[in-house]
């Protein structure tokens, strides 16, 4: 018998001086857990506390062959990889 799974979103407050320094903690949490196959590290968002509705992508959401996403930040220049 196999058991359903659902996805959900863990909330995880931290503190930061600015955006881009949000975004790069974001990255390093999600580089740090990749290991775990049920991360979707593809779709880590950062928002303020206050404007949660508000969100910044931290990866790039380009797919890619093999159903696999880009691994750069989201918004880089050059070609995905």
């Amino acid at each position: 018998m196999s058991i359903e799974r659902q996805r959900f979103v863990v909330h995880l407050p931290v503190m930061a001086v600015d955006l881009p320094g949000a975004l790069r903690f974001a990255q390093g949490i999600t580089r740090v857990l990749g290991f775990l196959a049920d991360v979707d590290r593809a779709e880590t968002t950062v928002s303020e506390e206050d404007a949660q509705c508000v969100r910044h992508r931290v990866f790039c959401d380009n797919l890619l062959d093999g159903r696999r996403r880009c691994l750069r930040p989201a918004a880089h220049d050059g070609p995905c990889v």
